[in-house]
């Protein structure tokens, strides 16, 4: 299978997508919110294996464009871009972009709402989740964040993205299952609907192997987020769909429909794994993304993938969440290509 052609033509269906810039718009790339922020992440990681000039100005171009129009309020999903500007900024030693990557990551550490014991608050566009904790925020916050602390050599922001990594460990991963919960509130201090849903699992799925990855051997921290990643990932692969080899909305519940963006990067991060050495699972994780890979519709548009999905009290509500492509659905199943290109 050629992945390359693949990859440029999910990649394209989300270019040709048009929106007007309102932060609910999932789809387009007119607005600066964590689906863009995913899709952007994962253009700049093909770009850097493959020094595909256009698609770097293409990229820069999307930021400097909304730098230049005016980025909106800061909450954990609008920094999810962040992390994209920090890699363009390491990339190309634009000096234009360190005073925005500065203010965010200073608005991270001493704006952004924090909940009992320091938590990162998972404040959004429209909620301010008050004392509740997320799977999401690693992956829209503190990879920004580390990455941050790296290029601008700041080591406190990275000290700070890994005491975040291991809060979130302590309150949202399972220790019965060795999944993770979708929230925590200190308010009650409850797991909300208790569920384990997929595309939140998958946040940690994709997301805690690039931690790990970026952080230095003998780190204590590199090795409990691995070994708690390690432990994740042996949950997944047992409940796995046997027929299409992709994942349930609800995990642990056949009767939730099977989703794509969640599968696609839940598959990233096996085969991600099983490249450097710490899974032995190729065929599954193989398995997983030729199942994505059959969600992609001629026209490169993702099928299958769930709705931006809020916090849920019950089951239900995730089960009932709609189907709608989206920004992330193209940019995880890209990402998720970028582990295949080589092949």
């Amino acid at each position: 299978m050629d992945y390359r052609q693949t990859a440029k033509l999910v990649l394209n269906r989300l270019k040709e997508s048009k929106g007007d810039g309102r932060w609910d718009d999932h789809l387009s790339l007119a607005t600066w919110e964590w689906p863009q922020g995913v899709a952007m992440y994962a253009m700049l990681k093909v770009f850097k294996a493959s020094g595909d000039e256009a698609l770097l100005k293409e990229i820069k171009d999307w930021y400097d464009g909304h730098i230049a129009r005016g980025l909106p309020g800061r909450n954990i999903n609008t920094t999810a871009p962040m992390l994209g500007l920090t890699m363009l900024y390491e990339i190309t030693g634009n000096e234009a972009y360190r005073p925005y990557i500065q203010a965010w990551a200073e608005w991270v550490m001493n704006g952004l709402p924090r909940t009992q014991e320091g938590g990162f608050q998972h404040i959004t566009s429209d909620c301010i989740n008050e004392q509740q904790l997320w799977d999401d925020t690693l992956f829209m916050t503190c990879l920004f964040l580390y990455r941050a602390g790296c290029a601008l050599q700041c080591q406190a922001w990275q000290d700070e993205a890994k005491y975040q990594f291991l809060l979130h460990i302590k309150y949202l991963h399972c220790d019965q299952n060795g999944l993770w919960y979708h929230g925590w509130c200190f308010l009650g201090r409850h797991h909300f609907g208790e569920a384990f849903w997929a595309r939140g699992n998958s946040w940690i799925t994709a997301g805690a192997i690039e931690f790990a990855q970026w952080l230095p051997q003998g780190d204590p921290v590199k090795r409990a987020v691995e070994e708690t990643w390690k432990e994740q990932c042996r949950a997944l692969l047992a409940l796995q769909d046997e027929k299409t080899g992709l994942w349930h909305t609800l995990l642990d519940h056949a009767d939730s429909y099977l989703e794509t963006s969640a599968s696609a990067a839940i598959a990233y991060g096996l085969l991600k794994g099983c490249r450097l050495g710490l899974l032995d699972c190729r065929e599954q994780a193989m398995k997983a993304a030729q199942g994505v890979i059959g969600m992609i519709a001629p026209d490169g548009l993702v099928e299958g993938v769930s709705y931006g999905t809020p916090m849920g009290n019950d089951l239900d509500f995730y089960r009932n969440i709609p189907i709608q492509p989206t920004a992330y659905g193209q940019g995880l199943v890209f990402l998720m290509l970028t582990e295949l290109m080589g092949e």
